[in-house]
């Protein structure tokens, strides 16, 4: 099932992070979405990695342009839908990592 934009449908609360997931993981049913989350969490961690090499905190900065640029642009662009972070901004950014983590685990497929 598909909460899109047009259904209205993101809740606005959860019990667990858990029964999020599951909503999440259906708002990233496209390939192409999954894989521009993957994509940005990966820069994300190469910003971190290099902000910390070049002691220069100002390279976090990109952090989120990386981050959530690319996810977004896979949910209004291939999914169709506005990105849950808009309404539950905490447990999206958790699993955004979850479903990092999971593709990483071969758990979800790009």
């Amino acid at each position: 099932m598909n909460h899109s934009a047009t259904e209205g449908a993101v809740p606005t609360h959860y019990a667990t992070f858990r029964e999020f997931y599951r909503f999440y993981l259906s708002e990233h049913a496209n390939r192409a979405c999954r894989l521009l989350h993957f994509i940005g969490s990966s820069l994300v961690i190469g910003v971190v990695v290099a902000a910390i090499l070049q002691r220069d905190l100002r390279w976090l900065l990109l952090a989120p342009l990386a981050g959530y640029g690319f996810a977004w642009i896979g949910h209004f662009v291939f999914e169709r839908n506005r990105p849950a972070s808009f309404k539950q901004p905490l447990y999206s950014f958790i699993g955004d990592w979850a479903m990092y983590w999971d593709i990483l685990r071969g758990r979800i497929k790009l």
